[in-house]
């Protein structure tokens, strides 16, 4: 393994696209990234998204990618504390990402609709 110079964490190999998936890989990251190209903001937003990822997990991602610069938090509240969170520049760089999950999900997995499609069928 290769221990990166730049931050804390252990990476597998220098390569970019197994350096990338080390953060974002995972099933419930890029979902997270999703709701917050979607407008959601706060942690009870994302803990009643339709896949319903565990809290401990949320608020493990959430630390992440803060911590690897894709998102801040800004407190919104004190007692007890609650944060907002957005993307950063480097967060929303990952826009086309996600747009081209979208374009090969749709051509490639039966049955997936885009937000649009499932706000049209309400």
């Amino acid at each position: 393994m290769i221990r990166s110079r730049r931050c804390s964490a252990v990476r597998r190999s220098p390569c970019p696209i197994g350096c990338s998936l080390d953060l974002l890989g995972d099933r419930w990251t890029l979902l997270i990234i999703r709701d917050l190209f979607w407008g959601k903001s706060r942690y009870g937003e994302f803990a009643a998204s339709p896949e319903e990822i565990p809290t401990n997990l949320l608020a493990d991602r959430l630390a992440r990618l803060e911590q690897a610069g894709v998102i801040k938090s800004t407190p919104y509240q004190q007692n007890p504390p609650r944060h907002a969170y957005t993307l950063t520049r480097k967060g929303r760089d990952l826009q086309p990402v996600l747009a081209a999950l979208v374009k090969w999900g749709k051509r490639h997995v039966p049955g997936t609709l885009t937000r649009d499609e499932i706000a049209a069928a309400s």
